[in-house]
């Protein structure tokens, strides 16, 4: 049982590993091809959205956004009702590039999958979605400064 956890999180590196390394030409490193995506894919997002959505801490979140920002592929807009949200935007340089990471996106799942049948595949989502809302109550409990019993 403990090699499961081992073996998704091999599995994660790997696929961030080759990311970030096909990424460079495009100046996203570090994951930042992550927060791109995300922001593409939701136009308008908030930072503490998106920071939750890929499961880091805001400052973590802060600083990524703030490099897209100056590479010029995302931008912050006042958000209409508030003025104290800002809302995240791809540029005309992100929306280029999201097609790029999508179709790098598109070939990852393929080959991960390779050798699946799609009932496997459908199977191996629907048990991940499940492994993922486990952790995700711990990442919770955590996040607000509360220790985990072991």
């Amino acid at each position: 049982m403990t090699e499961i956890l081992r073996e998704i999180g091999t599995i994660a590196r790997a696929l961030d590993s080759i990311s970030n390394i096909e990424f460079k030409e495009y100046d996203l490193t570090k994951g930042q091809y992550l927060y791109l995506v995300r922001i593409c894919e939701q136009p308008g997002i908030i930072q503490e959205k998106l920071a939750e959505l890929l499961k880091v801490d805001r400052t973590t979140a802060a600083r990524a956004i703030q490099k897209l920002e100056l590479q010029g592929f995302i931008e912050k807009r006042d958000d209409p009702d508030n003025k104290k949200i800002k809302r995240l935007f791809a540029t005309e340089q992100g929306m280029a590039t999201y097609p790029v990471i999508k179709r790098e996106n598109d070939h990852s799942n393929r080959v991960a999958l390779e050798g699946l049948s799609s009932t496997e595949a459908t199977q191996l989502l629907q048990l991940l979605q499940r492994v993922r809302s486990n952790v995700e109550k711990d990442w919770e409990w955590v996040k607000k400064g509360n220790k985990r019993s072991y």
